[in-house]
């Protein structure tokens, strides 16, 4: 199989915000939408062992020029 350019990606986490309780998550859908606007898209979650999300895993194809030396 061969890589090509168009290949590369890049990530992006974004840390679940907690209410001020700290016991419920607040609704990250602001922040989602602005990773959103700039290419970034969403796919895979990570959870605490007890239950709940912590971070969110975003991706988007990395610019041409990214990695290069």
């Amino acid at each position: 199989m061969s890589r090509h350019e168009d290949d590369r990606w890049e990530y992006e986490t974004l840390r679940v915000p907690r209410e001020a309780l700290k016991k419920e998550s607040a609704n990250p859908k602001d922040e989602i939408n602005e990773l959103a606007a700039d290419g970034w898209r969403l796919v895979e979650t990570i959870d605490y062992t007890g239950g709940g999300t912590k971070f969110l895993i975003f991706e988007r194809r990395a610019p041409a020029s990214f990695g290069s030396e």
